[in-house]
């Protein structure tokens, strides 16, 4: 009996829908990057993407435990001296609470092509409306 190895090909993706309304905002992140990597499924393989499809809805409703909205910033760089931009979590998730979740699920993902066609495949709405219905996502509990 050989080893099964999935086929880019062969791959057959579903949308899974989840709810970050009261959830921890890195809770969420690991589950989404758990279905993006595709690591939930039994014919998992490692150097193939097939990972399923993902939205996360309430991304505004999100919560970051302890002391991570005033302590935890998102940086970057212009690439100039002195071109530091800080911004804290607290107003990140006023103002983008989509790009904070985003950001948390790109960080878990392998930095690599497969992760970067993975987070091509992530949605992230800050409400609870989203437009892929047509898709019928299946509902997927966090922590399950």
């Amino acid at each position: 009996m050989s080893t099964f190895m999935a086929k880019k090909e062969t791959v057959e993706r579903k949308w899974y829908i989840l709810d970050a309304a009261g959830k921890p905002l890195g809770k969420t992140a690991v589950t989404a990057a758990t279905i993006l990597r595709g690591k939930h499924r039994p014919e998992f393989t490692p150097h193939v993407d097939c990972g399923e499809y993902v939205i996360i809805i309430n991304a505004d409703k999100a919560i970051l435990t302890g002391k991570k909205l005033d302590q935890k910033f998102y940086r970057r760089h212009s690439g100039y001296i002195g071109g530091l931009k800080e911004v804290s979590y607290r107003h990140l998730m006023a103002t983008k609470p989509e790009k904070a979740m985003t950001l948390a699920v790109k960080g878990m993902l392998p930095h690599n092509s497969i992760g970067d066609k993975s987070i091509t495949r992530l949605k992230v709405f800050a409400g609870d409306k989203h437009n892929h219905e047509a898709q019928q996502p299946i509902e997927y509990n966090v922590g399950e």
